[in-house]
């Protein structure tokens, strides 16, 4: 991953509304949501959420598909762990042992965590 997509990713990201809905759209993978669903879950105007859903699109964060008169919106979990990936890749470079140090004080499940890019 370049610099320049992280940039464009942790800006679109930077706004409590988009982080959110990113997430809600993590938590419903792989089958995404039709943006009807996530206006609900989300409490926002169909107009708020269409400038969020651009934002996420244009960072390459979630993917669109057509389904009839629906739109269904979807997680790019690639591009997210791509991302966890581009953060850790220089992780305590050098010293491995201490990545089991770090990774036993974060304060996400083990069932859930990404240890992609970390070894130890």
């Amino acid at each position: 991953m370049e610099t320049k997509q992280a940039n464009s990713i942790f800006e679109a990201l930077s706004s409590d509304v988009r982080l959110d809905l990113f997430r809600l759209l993590v938590k419903y993978a792989p089958d995404g949501l039709v943006a009807g669903e996530i206006a609900k879950h989300l409490n926002v105007t169909n107009t708020n959420l269409s400038f969020h859903l651009k934002t996420l699109l244009r960072a390459g964060l979630i993917t669109m598909e057509k389904e009839g008169r629906f739109l269904r919106y979807r997680a790019d979990i690639p591009v997210m762990l791509d991302t966890i990936a581009y953060l850790t890749a220089e992780c305590c470079t050098g010293h491995p042992e201490q990545n089991c140090t770090h990774r036993a004080a974060i304060s996400v499940s083990p069932a859930v965590r990404p240890d992609r890019g970390f070894s130890g």
